[in-house]
């Protein structure tokens, strides 16, 4: 079931000057997957912003608890897609984003999990840096933070390696830091640069799939972290997704893998610093897993040389309005 929202344009933007932030419509996206009490405080973190979003997109993983209940009853009247099948955080924010494009005509999209709470000043602080900021931003992200107020260390903003003294002092200005790639737990991204550069890609099910995304949209844009927008990263525990990932170890080795050897999201340079941050953390999961691991890191491996991602539009058949959103946005994008 799905329910429908007012049709959008769907032709790529011109790269101009971000819109005026008063008049920018803001579209917010949440991909929920069995956590009804999680997404009901997301939403009820959404309803409480100082700045409201113009409209929320809610994709339904295909839970079977009460998440579609809480999305389809909360006051905030969103624009709810129920999936039949479960396409992952990559597949859910491929859709959400395109339908935020494609049917709400957004500016910008906000996109986050289900376990990410907004306080009250999120949007409204994100807004502001970008109104302050000298130059052209193509995501920006916030202060990610534990339920005791520490910094989560699963969404670590990484600051843009090489920026310039002129891109910190521009960063500095708007109130925040260069970044070169951003977490989904909560990024605000330039919906003229996703026209133009195309969607996450949503065979990537799990992990890495904003790694790639805000990479691909950062090669060339600038990025900042707003530390002033706080948003609480309700996770069961206070660790890095990557402590005890069993079986999804496979996601993390086949889609790092992906991301630095089958796309341009990054420079040679990165790509060799990156790989070797991640093998180091590799190695050390092995360790520690005492080589529980490395049938599933081969099986991620094999899988990542033997083909790349397939195109997210048939990743989504069967869902005809999610691959039909999704097929526009990444046509226009020459993908």
């Amino acid at each position: 079931m799905t329910h429908s929202a007012p049709a959008g344009g769907q032709t790529p933007q011109p790269q101009t000057a971000h819109p005026d932030t008063r008049s920018a419509r803001v579209v917010a996206v949440v991909v929920t997957y069995n956590r009804e009490q999680l997404l009901r405080e997301c939403l009820d973190g959404l309803a409480a912003q100082e700045r409201l979003p113009d409209a929320v997109v809610i994709i339904d993983n295909a839970s079977s608890d009460g998440s579609g209940t809480v999305a389809d009853e909360h006051p905030l009247a969103a624009d709810v897609v129920h999936l039949r099948r479960n396409v992952g955080g990559a597949g859910g924010f491929a859709t959400g984003i395109a339908r935020a494009l494609v049917r709400h005509d957004a500016d910008w999209v906000w996109v986050m999990d289900d376990d990410t709470v907004p306080r009250p000043a999120a949007l409204a602080e994100l807004l502001g840096a970008l109104d302050a900021s000298p130059v052209r931003l193509s995501v920006l992200s916030s202060r990610a933070v534990w339920t005791d107020g520490r910094d989560h260390p699963m969404n670590a903003q990484r600051t843009r390696l090489g920026a310039s003294a002129q891109e910190r002092r521009d960063a500095a200005h708007a109130g925040g830091r260069p970044i070169r790639t951003a977490s989904y737990v909560s990024a605000f991204l330039n919906g003229q640069d996703v026209r133009r550069l195309g969607l996450p890609n949503a065979d990537y099910f799990i992990w890495s799939d904003d790694f790639e995304h805000t990479g691909r949209l950062l090669r060339h844009g600038r990025g900042l972290q707003v530390p002033t927008s706080v948003v609480e990263h309700r996770t069961a525990t206070f660790s890095n997704a990557q402590t005890s990932p069993g079986s999804r170890f496979y996601y993390d080795v086949r889609n790092r893998l992906w991301a630095l050897l089958r796309t341009t999201s990054f420079t040679p340079v990165e790509k060799v610093l990156y790989g070797g941050r991640t093998a180091l953390g590799w190695a050390g999961q092995l360790l520690r897993h005492r080589g529980d691991l490395i049938g599933v890191g081969l099986r991620g491996l094999a899988s990542a040389l033997r083909r790349g991602p397939r195109p997210s539009a048939l990743v989504l058949q069967g869902e005809a309005e999610a691959a039909a959103d999704v097929r526009a946005i990444e046509r226009a994008a020459g993908r």
